[in-house]
C-alpha cells in the first residue's frame, strides 16, 4: 500500500505519475471492443473479484446507462447496447460456489448466457483468480473476444485473454483507480459514438 507514509499530496502525485504511464492504445482498444458489440448485437460481460467486482459493476451500469442521451430514455427504437455484469446475481453466484466451487461462479453464468461474437471483460489486478481464469479459458474456446484488465505483473490473465488493459504498479488500490478511470473515459468516447451517434 503505497499511500501508508505518503501526505496527500504525494500520494495523489503519484497516482497521477502511473496514470501517465497507461498506454492510451489500450483504452481506446476496450472502447473500439465495446463499440463492436454493439454494432453487432452482441453482449458485453463483466467479471471482477472484490474492488475488481465493484469495478464491473460500476462499468457495466455505466455503459448501460451512459452510452444513452436523456432523450432516449422514452425512445423504445433507440438501439441499445447489451451489458450485464456477472458479479451481481448474488444468488447464482452463492449456489455456485458452495455447491461447486467459487472457481465457477463466472463460467457456469457464460455457459448459459453467453456466444461467439460476445465480449468478456475481466477485471483482476492480479491476474491471477482462478474464477477469472476459468471464464476467460472457456470465453477463448467459444468464440468470445476476452479482455483483461490487469495490474501488477499482470498474472496468467495477461497471458490468456486476448486483449490487456494492464496498469503496471504493484499496488491493488490504485490499479483499481486507474482501471476506473479508464473506464470512465470509455463511457465517455461510447457516448459519443452511441448516444449522439457520431
Amino acid at each position: 500500500m503505497i499511500g501508508v507514509n505518503m501526505s496527500p499530496r504525494a500520494f495523489l502525485d503519484r497516482v497521477g505519475q502511473e496514470l501517465g504511464r497507461i498506454e492510451p492504445g489500450q483504452v481506446q482498444a476496450l472502447a473500439d471492443a465495446v463499440f463492436q458489440c454493439y454494432k453487432n448485437n452482441r453482449i458485453v460481460f463483466l467479471i471482477g473479484n472484490g474492488g475488481s467486482g465493484s469495478n464491473a459493476s460500476h462499468f457495466c451500469e455505466d455503459l448501460g446507462k451512459g452510452t444513452l442521451r436523456r432523450e432516449d430514455f422514452e425512445n423504445d427504437k433507440k438501439k441499445r447496447l447489451k451489458v450485464l455484469s456477472l458479479t451481481d446475481n448474488t444468488p447464482y453466484i452463492l449456489a455456485w460456489g458452495n455447491d461447486e466451487g467459487f472457481d465457477r461462479v463466472f463460467v457456469e453464468q457464460l455457459k448459459n448466457l453467453a456466444g461467439p461474437g460476445d465480449l468478456l471483460i475481466a477485471i483482476s489486478g492480479s491476474g491471477n483468480s482462478p474464477n477469472i481464469l476459468r471464464a476467460v479459458d472457456w470465453a477463448n474456446r467459444n468464440g468470445l473476444a476476452t479482455f483483461g484488465c490487469t495490474g501488477f505483473a499482470g498474472g496468467k490473465l495477461q497471458q490468456l485473454a486476448q486483449h490487456n488493459l494492464h496498469v503496471p504498479l504493484d499496488d491493488m488500490g490504485i490499479v483499481e483507480s486507474i482501471h476506473l478511470t479508464a473506464f470512465h473515459w470509455i463511457v465517455d468516447n461510447l457516448h459519443g459514438r452511441i448516444g449522439l451517434g457520431q
